[in-house]
This record gives structure tokens, sequence and C-alpha cells, in this order.
């Protein structure tokens, strides 16, 4: 007898956007689609993903994400008919995890980036992809490498005493090692293990690695 597997369930998707037009366009684009699921509005607080039209990243744009965010929803979608270097930096910070443009934004494309988003994946058209890596680039080379900061957080100088204190040394001789004081060792670890809520060396050593902070 031949096997019937079950449908996929289908995504559940909140549709925001404040032009009446841009909405009746989506709606009846996605409505048919059978990989998600149009909420009302009265059960959008259930959706998975929320997909926001817009025509820029502007400040009500971003009054959006920050409500949506706040409501916990779990992903956001833009879709945005321009969007420059700065709205593509602070529509990431805000955490949309995928950008659709609007001359770009075909039911295949959309329902694409949807479950991208749902997956948990990002989703960004090349050519923004490149900008907003350059963005990072920029950012770090002009910002937080003079600093002593990376991406995760940790200074340059924190990472080494993890390093070493993963490798088994105890705080007198990654003093010795990096030639700091072992005050300031304990200093080191201490903002460390405060910053990131850990309960001691050990658990900061765990997240290090869990987080591929040290190797």
């Amino acid at each position: 007898m031949r096997t019937v597997n079950p449908p996929s369930p289908r995504i559940l998707v909140s549709l925001v956007s404040a032009d009446v037009i841009c909405r009746a366009g989506v709606i009846s684009q996605l409505r048919p689609r059978p990989e998600v699921l149009l909420l009302d509005d009265a059960a959008a607080d259930q959706a998975e993903v929320a997909l926001l039209v817009a025509d820029g990243v502007d400040e009500p744009a971003l009054r959006t994400l920050r409500a949506l965010r706040l409501q916990r929803t779990p992903a956001m979608v833009l879709v945005v008919t321009d969007i420059d270097d700065a709205g593509l930096v602070a529509a990431v910070e805000h955490g949309v995890a995928g950008i659709v443009r609007r001359s770009q934004a075909s039911p295949d494309r959309l329902v694409s980036v949807i479950r991208a988003a749902a997956a948990g994946e990002g989703s960004v058209p090349p050519d923004l992809l490149g900008r907003l890596l350059k963005q990072v680039g920029a950012l770090q080379r002009d910002v937080l490498a003079p600093r002593g900061l990376g991406f995760t957080g940790l200074r340059d100088r924190e990472i080494e005493v993890l390093r070493l204190l993963a490798d088994g040394f105890g705080t007198a001789e990654i003093a010795a090692k990096l030639s700091y004081s072992e005050r300031t060792i304990k200093s080191v670890l201490h903002d460390v293990t405060s910053r990131y809520h850990l309960h001691n060396r050990c658990h900061a050593v765990a997240y290090a690695l869990r987080n591929g902070f040290i190797e």
C-alpha cells in the first residue's frame, strides 16, 4: 500500500502594512499559497512570522519592528520599496531576518523568505548582503577594534584569559603568561561572569567554548 505523507503544517503569518493597497496586494499573493496561513489581526499574536510592508526603514517602520519584538514575534520579514545602508543596518539591529524588495516580491519569493525566517535562517538579496558585510567590516575596523572589542562582546584580553583558563592554567600562571597582575586576571574573570550572568569560572569557559569564542 502506498504511504501518503501528511501535509506540512502551514506557517502562521501576520501582515502589517499601513498602505491598504499594498496590504491587499500581499494578501492576494499569499492567501492561495498552501505553505502559509495569513492570520487576522485579532490572532496576530499567534504568528510565527510577521511580514511588514513599508516604503522604507523610517521611524514609523522601526517603531513597528520594536513593537513586534516586544510582542516576542518569533521572526520578522521586511518587504520594502527602498532601503539604504543605514536602513539595512537598522532593520537587522531590530531583528529582521528576511528582506525582500517590493519590486521582487513575487509569491514564490515571499514564501521562500517566510519559510527561511520561520526556520531561523536569514534571507537577504545578494547585493544587500554585500552592503551589510561592508558595514559590519567598517564597524569592526573603525569602532570595535580600536576599543579592543569584537562582535562576541568580549575584549581580546578576556578571550586570552578564558583560553588559558580552558587550557588548565591557574590565576597566577595566567597573570605571568599575559604580564598582568593576579588582581587584574581576577577582575577580568569577574567582569565576564557578571556580564553574562555566569555562575563561576568553569561556567565561563563552557559558555565561551559553546559559543565559539574560544576553541
